[in-house]
């Protein structure tokens, strides 16, 4: 259930850098968590909880009853001892899962399916739930943690409850060398540099940039650019609601 691999240093198969300041870090174990759930109908209990470095939040030992042993992502205010079971006919309670039409509106969700038995790939790092705000015409609509309203159809799966480890936003690293350990590399900024690496390098003392908007090292689209969603992606028409976005944004 734990195996090493090749590290993500943002390096792409003819090995250039395709995505900056990632490398180094410490050795980490890779521990194989279930996010599928195919085990259905068969009660289980939590008989650890554990650390996961490749995580955000914290991981469970799961024991079921035929005596399978899996890791799963565990729920806030789940404790060792804790049941758990994976039925259409499950109560609505902390940790079971369960398919989103049957979820009352209200409710907090995580580890949710975008497809019925594809796995859960949303809401899945520490602290994060999202909300079940209606059901419609065969789906459901979840307000998730980026503020967006989104339906998704309500044979897709969902856990109970909201990821566990809420207090992983309030971890100050402390020191550049905690980032090393977990392979992020040091920025430089532009203006840091000489002419030759940026365009806003260079310069006696401290400069402005000399330019009217912020450029990137290859000076060939705005640095400063609002992250927006994609135009044309087939799953816009599922959005109800864009994101808000800015600090204010909840």
């Amino acid at each position: 259930m734990k195996h090493g691999g090749k590290r993500g240093t943002g390096r792409n198969s003819y090995g250039r850098i395709t995505m900056r300041h990632r490398g180094g870090g410490h050795k980490k174990l890779f521990r194989d968590v279930d996010f599928s759930f195919n085990k259905k109908d068969i009660p289980a209990k939590i008989a650890s909880i554990e650390y996961d470095p490749m995580r955000s939040a914290f991981i469970g030992l799961a024991v079921y009853r035929d005596g399978e042993k899996r890791y799963i992502l565990i729920p806030k205010n789940v404790k060792v001892g804790d049941k758990f079971i994976v039925s259409e006919t499950a109560e609505v309670s902390n940790g079971n899962r369960i398919p989103l039409g049957k979820i009352p509106v209200g409710t907090f969700v995580y580890n949710v399916e975008l497809k019925p038995n594809g796995g859960a790939i949303m809401v899945r790092s520490a602290g994060n739930f999202a909300e079940v705000v209606a059901q419609d015409a065969g789906y459901t609509h979840l307000k998730m943690p980026s503020t967006e309203i989104r339906r998704v159809i309500s044979t897709a799966w969902a856990s109970i409850g909201e990821v566990s480890n809420d207090e992983h936003r309030l971890v100050n690293l402390g020191k550049a060398g905690r980032s090393r350990w977990m392979g992020i590399r040091p920025t430089v900024r532009g203006t840091a540099m000489n002419p030759v690496d940026h365009p806003h390098g260079g310069g006696e003392g401290k400069q402005g940039r000399g330019l009217r908007r912020a450029k990137t090292m290859w000076a060939n689209h705005p640095a400063k650019a609002r992250r927006r969603a994609a135009r044309k992606k087939y799953s816009n028409v599922f959005i109800l609601s864009r994101r808000k976005v800015g600090k204010r944004n909840k």
